[in-house]
């Protein structure tokens, strides 16, 4: 997930617990790092996993109308 100066912290905890089943100290040090370092990763996962999490994630985002972004990095 990519850091803007706009999605709220609060959306991107709320995103990371409900696409990435993240406990709540998890996605805050999670959104923290995405703020402080400008992206961070959210989860491992295969493939067609991760690009489906991705296009959740996007049209979440589209829904709340914030610019948040996510990506997916092939190792």
């Amino acid at each position: 997930m990519l850091n803007d100066d706009y999605t709220p912290m609060e959306f991107v905890v709320m995103v990371l617990q409900e696409h990435f089943h993240h406990g709540i100290d998890a996605a805050t040090q999670i959104m923290l790092k995405i703020h402080h370092e400008g992206r961070a990763v959210c989860g491992v996962y295969t493939r067609d996993v991760a690009a489906t999490k991705v296009e959740l994630v996007l049209a979440a985002a589209r829904r709340a109308a914030h610019p948040l972004q996510c990506t997916m990095e092939v190792a």
